[in-house]
């Protein structure tokens, strides 16, 4: 099952995928049915790897679709986990996409820019049905429209070690909010505890992004976070790891990564999903009870799984009355409640299961996740694919080590970037 994700993983393949889809003598889109047809006929619904752990809520809700559309089929399709992307490419290719598509925002871009998805937003009022962030999440640079109902959502939300703060000066009730008081609390801790650590990551494009700095220019085409801003956030950093307010080891390439260490009682802070108290505090029992909870700085990340509609389907009509269905609240919320992942729609903040904390530390980060739904963010730009993040990471990593200013890496790296984009 696929529930939070970046886009940096895939942003290449899905780039890729344009190329190939443009290229392909049988990937011209078919022409679909009429859009505000009578809801009837056959479709295909295809999901990513949800069976056979979610088969029976995924057949439930097909059954109450066709009882409520009679004349109506849906037949479920479950994809594995791995080569997804690749599947849906081939099927986009030879015209034998589903009806209706599971697809994160990612794998949609290129199948939109080629005109293979259908605009839900024409039949659809896609603003007072989902979070605004995730309705945003489907809409791309220089394609007009909205190509998938959101699904299902993940967040991350903030974990600090309790014990290490209270111990080395800081308050464990009053955790960094922002990213300058996370600078400030990690030059507390640093005096306080010279072998404690509170930051232990190096910033990329989503760091820029959380303190309001334009990733592209407005139509896209051209990167320009290279500002004085973006600069004096990677200078910052390289300041904290010269004064010993980071792991030595964070510029290694066998770093294991903060939420290991923070697993570990190495580091103080860490970011994860909603559900990740429960592992944290199996792996290293000492963490229990021991973990505080907030929100993630500044803007909270936004992943976002979709469903998205075929414009060839033949029976386009039930395909997006398909789509609405299993995204509404209550199917969503069914859904959210059995995955622990959450829903997408406005109204679900009427269940007190997302929204009424019980005292424990799941509740409280359940609701501090949904809580941060209603301004969550996709921070990275799906046009950063991986070859992009790796040279921008190699830049930011020798302006932390302190061989280069932080505005030299950040113009390397526009430079660099840039010209990878227009070669897309």
């Amino acid at each position: 099952m696929r529930i939070q994700r970046t886009p940096l993983a895939t942003a290449a393949s899905a780039l890729v995928a344009t190329a190939l889809l443009a290229g392909c003598s049988g990937g011209s889109p078919g022409e679909g049915s009429d859009p505000e047809g009578e809801v009837t006929g056959a479709i295909r619904f295809q999901t990513w790897s949800l069976t056979p752990t979610y088969a029976e809520y995924l057949n439930g809700v097909i059954a109450d679709f066709e009882e409520a559309n009679p004349g109506t089929s849906v037949e479920l399709v479950d994809q594995p986990g791995d080569g997804y992307s690749e599947k849906v490419l081939s099927q986009a290719s030879t015209n034998t996409l589903p009806d209706v598509v599971n697809l994160p925002p990612d794998f949609a871009l290129p199948l939109a820019q080629q005109d293979m998805l259908y605009d839900v937003s024409q039949s659809t009022d896609m603003e007072s049905t989902y979070f605004e962030g995730s309705v945003d999440a489907f809409r791309f640079d220089g394609v007009e429209g909205v190509y998938g109902y959101p699904w299902y959502l993940g967040t991350d939300v903030n974990y600090w070690n309790a014990e290490q703060l209270d111990a080395c000066g800081l308050d464990s009730t009053a955790p960094p909010a922002t990213t300058d008081e996370l600078f400030e609390q990690a030059s507390t801790m640093a005096q306080a505890c010279p072998e404690s650590y509170l930051i232990s990551r190096v910033p990329g494009v989503g760091d820029f992004t959380l303190e309001g700095i334009d990733i592209l220019n407005e139509d896209g085409t051209e990167f320009v976070f290279n500002t004085p801003e973006a600069a004096a956030i990677v200078d910052r950093y390289a300041e904290a790891y010269a004064n010993g307010e980071m792991p030595p080891t964070v510029l290694n390439a066998d770093y294991l990564g903060n939420s290991q260490l923070f697993t570990q009682g190495k580091v103080a802070w860490t970011t994860g999903g909603a559900t990740a108290i429960a592992d944290f505090e199996e792996n290293n029992p000492s963490l229990k009870g021991n973990v505080a909870i907030s929100p993630a700085l500044n803007i909270s990340p936004l992943y976002v799984q979709g469903v998205s509609v075929s414009a060839s389907s033949e029976n386009l009509a039930t395909a997006i009355a398909f789509g609405e269905f299993v995204t509404d609240a209550e199917n969503q919320n069914e859904f959210a409640h059995i995955a622990n992942v959450f829903p997408s729609t406005q109204g679900s903040d009427a269940d007190p299961y997302f929204t009424e904390d019980d005292g424990t530390p799941s509740a409280k980060a359940r609701v501090t996740g949904f809580e941060s739904l209603q301004t969550a963010q996709v921070l990275t730009p799906y046009s950063v694919n991986g070859a992009m993040n790796d040279y921008l990471a190699q830049q930011i990593a020798l302006a932390i080590r302190g061989d280069i200013s932080g505005q030299e890496a950040l113009d390397k790296s526009v430079e660099k970037l840039n010209d990878l984009l227009a070669r897309q």
